[in-house]
């Protein structure tokens, strides 16, 4: 009996399957659910917000002391500079602004993943040392894609799909002429790391070390050795810390998860 009719059908039926089924594994990776979450929020953008108004820019890499910081969507506008930072999340968040780190249940399974306004703190100090402007005119924004709930109470700016749009919407104080916004336009443009693959594979590098509790960081502000040090005495007893090594003419000092997952 000849089975090449039955085998060249379910070889034909593999050669779609599979690559099928590598693409649904590729779009469930947080990769790819952070790519679909920044291109969602740049169509939003795109059909929201004026285009004169609000200068944008996205996937921007400064450098930083300790290496470089990567800002999802920087928008300058008149009203101030506004620092986007996305999440595509889904199930229940958990979270308050001075906790360090936030939790998402999904179904019976639960997460812990790095409070999002710290994380968008270091991209707005990053901004505010390329452009020389007064921090009170940064702002930083949060917003979560993809069907989470918040089940706990979050500040306004921390916002769900185009809920970012509406905030960034609701300063109409201007700060800025138009002069200057083009200005800080030209000086980010230059300012940036250049948006190609290279500086993204050093970008992932310098989060690998950072993530290496054994690998030397540098302090933001002296450019002296950060020390994982900890806590003597008081409530926060034997709590680790990262503090300059130029202590006490330099007294930074970081909580240590808040450096090491920061990107």
């Amino acid at each position: 009996m000849d089975f090449t009719p039955v085998i060249a059908q379910a070889w034909g039926t593999l050669g779609w399957f599979i690559p099928l089924m590598l693409l649904l594994g590729l779009l469930k990776s947080p990769w790819a659910k952070g790519q679909i979450g920044e291109l969602l929020v740049r169509l939003f953008a795109h059909w929201q917000l004026d285009k004169q108004t609000y200068r944008r820019l996205h996937n921007v890499t400064l450098s930083t002391p300790d290496g470089t910081t990567q800002i999802d969507h920087v928008f300058l506008s008149p009203y101030g500079i506004f620092v986007l930072e996305t999440k595509n999340m889904s199930g229940w968040i958990f979270g308050s602004e001075q906790q360090p780190q936030w939790t998402q249940k999904l179904y019976k399974r639960t997460f812990k993943f790095q409070n999002p306004l710290r994380q968008n703190y270091k991209h707005l100090k990053a901004l505010e040392a390329t452009l020389g402007v007064n921090p009170e005119h940064l702002h930083s924004v949060i917003t979560f894609i993809g069907g989470s709930i918040f089940k706990t109470e979050v500040p306004a700016n921390v916002t769900q799909g185009i809920g970012f749009i509406r905030h960034i919407q609701s300063f109409q104080q201007p700060v800025f002429s138009e002069a200057e916004v083009d200005a800080l336009l030209r000086t980010l443009q230059t300012g940036r790391r250049a948006p190609t693959l290279a500086t993204n594979r050093e970008h992932v590098q310098n989060l690998k070390r950072r993530s290496d509790p054994t690998a030397e960081r540098q302090c933001p502000k002296c450019g002296s050795a950060l020390l994982i040090r900890t806590v003597k005495s008081g409530a926060k007893a034997g709590q680790q810390f990262l503090g300059c090594s130029a202590f006490p003419k330099c007294r930074t000092a970081q909580p240590a998860v808040a450096l090491t997952n920061s990107d």
